[in-house]
């Protein structure tokens, strides 16, 4: 292929998204694939105050960097290797450290917004959203947050009621119509199998 393969992974919170990048990763092989995450893209924070940090609305648009991470998707493209930002969910910034990626014949953004961006959207050969019940996600991500990120049930709750429910409801749930695949009942195995044998046979 001339130029890369470009599939958006979308959903809520706790969705299965990783599961599904995971699985096509491990089809096509992790030497074909570049995987940008979103997550790594929230706006770098290191001139806030940690307390200032607390209080940003972390699952609004706002919260991330768009022009750096749609230049990276530009680049990777173009064949052109990145600098991709790591976050610290411990200290709510940028980390001092990045990870060099390079292109493959596919490339994977998996974000909760990864269909909401129209310049963003306008790259992808595939959009995909992972569609699944609220209180899946929400076990999920509470289960995630109070493992790998250092937070209590309490705060995790209470961020999930003030931001998480409304916002998805607000801005993620509504890019699902932009989808050229929806995923029922989170990464099921049927539905994935066939998106991963597709884009399999356009890498190979």
């Amino acid at each position: 292929m001339s130029k890369p393969f470009i599939i958006g992974v979308a959903g809520g919170s706790g969705s299965g998204k990783t599961t599904v990048t995971r699985k096509v990763v491990e089809t096509i092989g992790a030497d074909k694939a570049a995987v940008i995450i979103q997550d790594n893209y929230y706006r770098d924070q290191s001139h806030l105050t940690f307390e200032q940090r607390l209080s940003t609305n972390y699952d609004h648009p706002h919260a991330f960097d768009w022009p750096l991470l749609i230049q990276h998707i530009d680049d990777l493209k173009n064949g052109v290797p990145i600098e991709m930002p790591l976050y610290d969910f411990s200290q709510h910034t940028r980390a001092s450290q990045t990870e060099t990626v390079v292109t493959g014949p596919v490339i994977v953004i998996e974000g909760i917004f990864a269909l909401y961006d129209q310049a963003l959207r306008d790259m992808m050969s595939l959009k995909i959203f992972v569609d699944t019940d609220g209180d899946v996600r929400f076990i999920r991500r509470l289960e995630r947050d109070i493992a790998e990120r250092g937070r209590t049930m309490h705060n995790v709750i209470e961020q999930y009621m003030a931001t998480v429910r409304p916002m998805h409801n607000q801005f993620v749930e509504p890019t699902k119509r932009f989808a050229d695949v929806i995923l029922p009942h989170g990464s099921n195995d049927p539905a994935v199998d066939l998106i991963t044998a597709r884009v399999a046979a356009l890498a190979s």
